[in-house]
């Protein structure tokens, strides 16, 4: 596949080094030498310094023969106009980043098809509706849903507390016949491995658990943890992340947000009807106890600095706060805030990836989702009639080591997937795999 990317900053690159390692034909176009150097250095891809709104340039390039055109650059109008030139000139698809809400609203959809736009990605937006979806989910660091809900997977990380631990999946039945779950995987010291019946659960274990959203208060009862009754929140930053998440919330619960710029403060006041907007340093521990962080159910920080998030995030976890949130865009920092208990790890890197990446694939994918702390994947891979999946019980398939059948959406109904079970036509199957697994799986659903 050839895939242009117009940006190189941390989301371009991030996307270079992806796309890059799966054999893809990548270009990188960005007007920064700098970028273009560091993108050199670091890859083995073609990079163009230039404007990817040059007609002369993505001539160059052949934006003709281009299947995918990807525009990520730090300004909107700079994408909207490159995606546009990039389809007009003969890409097969152009997606654009942005940050402005009114261009996703679905009367504005028909008129971006029309000049050329496939699909609008507004990383922020994504990033706060994934916070706001885990606000209730005790536990868990992580968590998705496929098709609706019907089947989520849940990733959980295993403390003290936890009375799994020393079990292996044989002992607690799961995977087995009438399981409700299926633990797909394990992060442990910073390796991600498939488990088999016999592997046992230790002490700060990452574990991947395919479930239906029903079985949730089930699993809860395996980490130790309950339900968290929020009623409190404080939100530390008021960057486009700290605003989406507060005003999806504020109707809700009691919001605090706590913002250092005072112009911000200003323009956030405005904007949130029912957010209580604080203007201060969130590095100042005596603020955030004035504030009442000991009374928090839970903390959000989405700062534009990983060191500040993840600290301040550590405060609140000693202090108490049952549930933390961090936004981490610094990937070498993931397995330190990780390790130092903080609960969820957001980072729009990896966000814009799962978004992305089902258009890179040749098989039909309705669902990615790229995996904090690991390279692995989770896809939803739409079954078609006559692919391999569909020829043998899994059991008998020869599925690759690196990839694991969680489970399946068959109709309206859902199921943990077994070693007998048959993959028919239409279903949609949801499947963990390594980086190195991915091309193998990828030819079980062709």
């Amino acid at each position: 596949m050839k895939i242009i990317i117009a940006g190189a900053g941390e989301v371009g690159k991030h996307l270079a080094k992806m796309l890059s390692q799966e054999n893809h034909d990548i270009v990188v176009i960005d007007p920064e030498i700098s970028r273009i150097e560091e993108i050199n250095s670091s890859f083995d891809i073609l990079t163009i310094n230039g404007s990817a709104t040059s007609f002369e340039i993505l001539k160059d390039v052949e934006v003709k023969d281009a299947d995918l055109f990807i525009a990520v650059t730090h300004y909107e109008e700079t994408n909207i106009v490159s995606a546009i030139l990039g389809k007009r000139l003969g890409a097969k698809k152009a997606i654009a980043r942005i940050d402005n809400m009114e261009y996703l609203m679905p009367i504005y959809k028909d008129i971006f098809e029309n000049i050329g736009i496939d699909y609008l990605i507004y990383p922020e937006l994504i990033a706060a509706r994934e916070i706001i979806s885990l606000i209730h989910q005790a536990g868990t660091t992580d968590f998705y849903d496929f098709t609706g809900g019907m089947l989520s997977l849940y990733v959980v990380r295993l403390d003290e507390e936890s009375p799994i631990i020393g079990n292996s999946l044989y002992e607690l039945d799961w995977g087995g016949e009438d399981s409700n779950y299926r633990a797909i995987a394990i992060t442990r010291d910073n390796e991600t491995i498939i488990p088999r019946g016999t592997d046992r659960f230790r002490l700060n274990d990452v574990v991947y658990v395919i479930a239906n959203r029903r079985d949730m208060k089930g699993l809860s009862r395996f980490t130790g943890k309950e339900e968290i009754d929020v009623n409190n929140i404080m939100i530390l930053g008021g960057s486009r992340i700290g605003k989406r998440t507060a005003e999806n919330l504020e109707k809700h619960f009691n919001i605090k947000l706590i913002e250092i710029n005072r112009e911000k403060c200003i323009e956030l006041a405005d904007f949130l009807e029912d957010t209580l907007v604080i203007n201060g340093d969130g590095r100042d521990i005596d603020l955030l106890l004035e504030e009442g962080l000991k009374t928090m159910d839970v903390f959000i920080a989405v700062t534009g600095n990983s060191e500040t998030n993840i600290l301040s995030c550590q405060l609140a976890k000693k202090m108490g706060v049952p549930k933390v949130i961090a936004e981490v865009e610094n990937i070498d920092y993931i397995p330190l805030a990780e390790n130092i208990g903080i609960d969820t790890i957001i980072n729009k890197k990896l966000i814009t990836a799962s978004r992305i990446f089902r258009f890179t694939t040749r098989s039909e994918v309705s669902a990615i989702k790229c995996l904090t702390g690991t390279d692995a994947e989770v896809l939803e891979y739409v079954v078609k009639k006559g692919s391999r999946i569909t020829k043998a019980p899994l059991k008998d398939l020869d599925f690759p080591k690196g990839a694991i059948v969680g489970g399946v959406i068959r109709g309206k109904q859902s199921f943990i997937a077994r070693g007998d079970t048959f993959i028919k036509p239409h279903d949609r199957v949801v499947v963990f795999t390594l980086p190195e697994a991915k091309p193998k799986v990828e030819k079980f659903f062709k």
